[in-house]
């Protein structure tokens, strides 16, 4: 460790993981000294040492910037002056329902298919990321949200034509 600790830190910073390199350094070395085991004999240590330290700043950058939009997003929306969010309160508990059927069909998914969608549009992973998360196969991922998808649109649609319906009759 103390060997390539400095060259781990240089290419955690040069890859992109900014204030987190340490850590991403500490983590790599902890998923190296796991997976020592499958180091291929005969191979070079470093390169394949690195390529982790590569591998664990990449994540690191990328749930930084995931953070980021987040926070972002929610600070928009706190920033929001309250008159503008409620100019139409009608309008506003339409919303404030569908957000509540949305969440209780969500809750009401099969495990399988809650813990898919959470993946993806709570925590806003991509396809790929969904699968390593859950340790699926991407294909599995995009069968479970396809079905997921599909129940929640037939759980939803009634709601949608009755919110139609008011709408037409009162306007």
């Amino acid at each position: 460790m103390r060997r390539h600790a400095a060259d781990a830190y240089r290419v955690a910073v040069l890859v992109g993981a900014g204030p987190e390199a340490e850590d991403v350094v500490q983590v790599a070395f902890v998923k190296a000294y796991r997976t020592l085991g499958r180091f291929r004999d005969g191979a070079p240590f470093r390169p394949w040492l690195l390529r982790i330290v590569v591998n664990e700043a990449r994540n690191a950058a990328r749930a930084a910037r995931r953070y980021r939009r987040a926070t972002e997003r929610s600070a928009l929306l706190d920033g929001l002056d309250d008159a503008v969010l409620s100019v139409d309160p009608a309008a506003e508990v339409v919303t404030a329902e569908r957000r509540t059927a949305l969440l209780a069909a969500v809750r009401s998914l099969p495990e399988p298919q809650r813990r898919v969608v959470a993946c993806r549009y709570f925590l806003d992973l991509d396809e790929q990321e969904t699968a390593t998360v859950l340790g699926w196969p991407r294909g599995t991922v995009k069968s479970r949200l396809h079905r997921a998808l599909r129940r929640l649109e037939a759980d939803l649609q009634p709601e949608h034509r009755n919110d139609l319906e008011r709408e037409v009759d009162h306007g």
